[in-house]
């Protein structure tokens, strides 16, 4: 059985100052398999960052249902961890408080506490600096803290939405190589959103296209790179194909919102 299963979802939400609803996402089936790294690519605007969401429990559902281990999401809960592209990290604390954050609000053991948290600290590489604040550390530092303040929760699914879009390329690229080391040693089960499909490729086992006007599946792609991965591959035949069928399969859709808003 699939870790993650979307059913028929639908969400919509209602325009600023009106009454009006408008679809999102539009009747998405999906299954993720267990211990997973699932990419979603799409243009702005596409739904990406709903799907995840929903998957959080963080938005009602129009129609559909998410199932994760057979158990329906009717809510937040312990069942997943965001990681945003803006970092959130509570400025006032430190390194270590951030991360010991999340762990007080879902009640851990006090005295198992200090030492997790440090421990997830060092496994994103910032042992050195737990007591520092989030503005004496650079932007991809930052988001190393958030994603071992995710962890640390030891959560079933941990879903990301742009996490890296911030950073500069340089950054990006170590952060991604960082997060497949990190995502190798439990292999918790991952949805990655990003806008960027070389990075889609080089970090999933499945690569999903989102349509738009509605939000919907256009394709799936298997990723079949071995693993671990090395940034040769980008080079690789198997890399190259995959990115020029994602390329293709959005700039369908790019050509569609370029004849809407020159209002053909």
């Amino acid at each position: 059985m699939s870790h993650i299963q979307f059913r028929d979802l639908s969400v919509s939400y209602r325009r600023p100052k009106s009454d009006e609803r408008f679809l999102a996402i539009d009747r998405i089936s999906l299954d993720i398999e267990r211990g997973s790294f699932v990419a979603v690519v799409g243009s702005s605007g596409c739904g990406k960052s709903t799907l995840l969401l929903a998957a959080a429990g963080l938005v009602s559902l129009a129609s559909g249902r998410v199932v994760i281990d057979a158990a329906p999401v009717t809510g937040p809960g312990g069942h997943a961890a965001m990681v945003f592209q803006d970092a959130s990290l509570l400025p006032w604390r430190s390194v270590l408080g951030n991360v010991r954050f999340g762990l007080e609000m879902r009640r851990w053991k006090r005295d198992d506490l200090t030492e997790r948290a440090l421990r997830h600290i060092r496994m994103v590489g910032l042992g050195d600096f737990a007591d520092y604040h989030p503005h004496q550390l650079s932007g991809g530092m930052r988001q190393r803290v958030n994603i071992a303040r995710a962890l640390a929760v030891d959560p079933e699914v941990l879903l990301m939405d742009e996490p890296f879009g911030a950073l500069d390329a340089q950054t990006r690229e170590v952060m991604g190589n960082e997060l497949l080391r990190i995502w190798e040693r439990d292999r918790k089960t991952a949805l990655f959103v990003t806008h960027d499909i070389e990075e889609a490729v080089f970090l999933a086992d499945k690569v999903v296209v989102m349509g738009r006007d509605p939000g919907r599946i256009k394709d799936v792609v298997q990723v079949d790179l071995p693993r671990p991965r090395s940034p040769d591959m980008l080079d690789s035949e198997t890399f190259v194909t995959i990115r020029r069928r994602l390329r293709e399969s959005l700039a369908e859709d790019m050509a569609s919102l370029r004849l809407v808003t020159e209002g053909v």
